[in-house]
């Protein structure tokens, strides 16, 4: 396969760390040809807290990719980015024109004046996304290119996020032997994987419930309007079941994936679960509603915080699509009937669309992260801005991430 093809997303999580290896086709369709998952033990909702144990499953789930896809060893990736240091806010910046209609170097311009705004010098902008173009006072332009006009104004959504938790990522990547080619915020790359633009329109609240923090992204006119992350997830939820059932992690994890109920009225009474115990003991037979009796009162509560995050963000009221749950903990048998219990609005679990190849593999929520990067990389190339897989160490020249993420979102426009 030809190297220049291939993309790389790289998702490193809390519970999990996976390694997406794909490359686009003509018809916009996302062919994975590898995948390489591997438990994660060095981060912490979100944020890398051991950089070495971070470093060991990065190279083994970049390895068993690899090893899939048939490829050369891989040498850069697109890679997520979550935690509850994120940060999002919306600005807005003006300008005048100065010749007789808009040019690229105006749009840059506005762009700029909307990002000149104080952050602490402990944080860093890692996106800057425009919502939408104002020419002489008329709103809804995206793309103001060759208008005519004398004053150009821009709404943008700006991500900030913690300058040391951007560096310990990147340093995970260096020390695994990888160039980092971006970082995107996790939440936006799941939005690309599993909505539609229909629900984008209308407006939408994508809601990754993942094992440290659970991300929230809101749509509406095409464009992000709000984001943010809460800290509780998937983890919070194995902790119950491990100190509920008095069971050992691994088995705790492994018995929420398999049996886990958020609706004790979904659970049957005549299922039991095999608990393993603690110490050497004996295993023990628990029926499935005990289990709901821990899981429900956790997931209800991790939803709750997730309303009001969406009742906090003034945009609930314009989710006329509702939410779209995805993650590896939306999985939960009656996730997503209680989220529409608790939220009051249509719900659907989210997976990822427009793949081919391993789809049996990756045609689950909690690869959505990871083929949203795939996407974002595409994206990327189509302006022949790939960093190719190679077998050398070649890294092509970037400007900031600032500068590129306002040339992308501009071309898309």
């Amino acid at each position: 396969m030809p190297k220049s093809e291939l993309i790389v997303g790289l998702d490193i999580g809390t519970t999990k760390i996976c390694a997406v290896v794909g490359t686009p086709t003509d018809d916009g369709v996302m062919s994975v040809v590898g995948v390489g998952i591997h438990p994660s033990t060095g981060l912490r909702r979100g944020v890398v807290v051991n950089i070495e144990q971070t470093v060991d499953s990065i190279r083994k789930a970049i390895e068993d990719a690899r090893m899939m896809a048939g490829c050369d060893p891989i040498r850069s990736v697109y890679v997520g980015i979550a935690g509850s240091h994120i940060k999002g806010l919306n600005s807005h910046g003006v300008i005048a024109v100065k010749g007789e209609e808009i040019t690229q170097t105006d749009i840059d311009r506005v762009l700029e004046a909307a990002s000149a705004i104080p952050i602490p010098q402990d944080r860093e902008v890692i996106h800057t996304l425009p919502q939408e173009f104002c020419v002489d006072k008329q709103p809804g332009i995206n793309n103001p290119l060759a208008m005519a006009g004398t004053r150009l104004e821009v709404k943008v959504h700006i991500v900030t996020a913690a300058v040391t938790s951007v560096q310990n990522i990147t340093r995970c990547c260096s020390k695994s032997g990888l160039d980092t080619a971006s970082i995107e915020l996790e939440s936006l790359a799941s939005a690309k994987a599993v909505l539609n633009d229909e629900e984008r329109e209308i407006g939408v609240a994508l809601i990754d419930l993942g094992g440290g923090t659970c991300d929230v992204a809101i749509f509406e006119n095409n464009a992000i309007k709000y984001t943010s992350v809460v800290g509780l997830g998937g983890q919070n939820l194995t902790n119950d079941i491990a100190f509920g059932l008095r069971t050992p992690m691994a088995s705790a994890e492994q018995i929420k994936i398999h049996h886990g109920v958020a609706i004790p009225d979904l659970a049957r009474s005549d299922e039991y679960i095999e608990v393993p115990s603690v110490g050497g003991r004996e295993p023990r037979r628990l029926s499935q509603q005990v289990l709901a009796g821990i899981c429900e009162p956790r997931m209800r509560e991790i939803l709750e915080f997730l309303d009001q995050e969406l009742i906090r963000s003034g945009l609930k009221h314009k989710l006329g699509a509702g939410v779209v749950l995805t993650g590896g903990t939306s999985l939960i048998h009656g996730c997503q009937e209680l989220a529409e219990d608790v939220f009051r609005l249509p719900t659907r679990i989210g997976y990822p669309r427009r793949i081919t190849g391993l789809t049996d593999m990756v045609n689950k929520p909690k690869f959505a992260t990871a083929i949203g990067l795939l996407y974002f990389g595409q994206e990327e190339s189509s302006k022949n801005r790939l960093i190719p897989v190679s077998t050398t160490k070649e890294l092509v020249t970037h400007d900031s991430i600032i500068s590129r993420m306002k040339r992308w979102f501009v071309d898309r426009f």
